[in-house]
């Protein structure tokens, strides 16, 4: 694959935006955001609905395609016409607020899948790796049982071990608790703190301000498309700098 490298996205460096633009026609979605993740980094973006936090997440996975400026994944720059997206994309994992499994699989098939496909895994080897990601993701005993039979929680457990059978560098996730009932929401956030303790680098949009305040090592407060503030969890909470921000946190953390 041609890897494009350019010197400043080598080293820990594993995600790195420039001036990032992406509009619906006459809606700007995202206004000039720049960031870099390095390897390991657990990030989290925050902010009102419709701030761009999402387009954000679609654009480092290029399911969107910026409207200007550029994404890097590993030094491989995205908008590059050499770059093979597939391959890129095999590197990194996204799961959705809706699960998005297949009805007609097992749990097991729709986690060996994209092994089989993309990877090229043996059928035995596949389902070696489903199993290892279903212990971890802590219900190995779902494997034969349809999604129907699960509950919304056990359907993201799945989602999630789908991706991590793909070995990714970066995974990704956009309000990936926001379809659960609450009772459901911290199986699915412990297998993210879990994931992020294990050194995986991760970009997560969330309303859970308890799992940005426990996983992040930056928290970004995103608004009309673009970076308002950016720091960590201690300062963000704590002592934000800017009106906006408090205001933001005043209406959704709870006194």
């Amino acid at each position: 694959m041609e890897t494009n490298m350019t010197p400043h996205v080598l080293g820990d460096d594993i995600i790195v935006i420039e001036d990032l633009y992406k509009d619906f026609g006459s809606v700007v979605a995202v206004n000039g955001f720049s960031l870099t993740v390095r390897r390991g980094e657990v990030i989290v973006i925050v902010g009102p609905s419709g701030s761009g936090k999402s387009t954000v997440l679609r654009c480092i996975n290029h399911l969107e395609m910026p409207t200007s400026g550029s994404v890097y994944i590993d030094g491989v720059r995205l908008e590059d016409k050499q770059t093979d997206i597939n391959l890129v994309r095999a590197e990194v994992g996204m799961v959705f607020q809706q699960f998005n499994l297949f009805g007609h699989l097992t749990v097991l098939d729709n986690i060996t899948l994209a092994q089989r496909l993309i990877r090229k895994r043996d059928k035995k080897e596949a389902e070696r790796i489903a199993m290892e990601q279903l212990e971890r993701v802590g219900i190995p005993e779902k494997a034969h049982a349809y999604p129907r039979q699960l509950s919304g929680g056990q359907q993201q457990r799945v989602a999630i071990a789908r991706s991590l059978a793909m070995n990714p560098k970066i995974m990704l996730f956009d309000e990936p608790t926001s379809a659960l009932d609450p009772e459901m929401i911290k199986e699915v956030l412990d297998v993210m703190l879990d994931l992020a303790r294990g050194g995986m680098t991760m970009v997560v949009v969330t309303h859970e301000m308890g799992f940005a305040r426990s996983a992040a090592d930056r928290v970004v407060f995103m608004d009309q498309g673009n970076i308002i503030e950016m720091e960590s969890p201690k300062v963000l909470f704590n002592d934000p700098k800017h009106e906006r921000t408090k205001m933001f946190l005043s209406k959704i953390i709870s006194h």
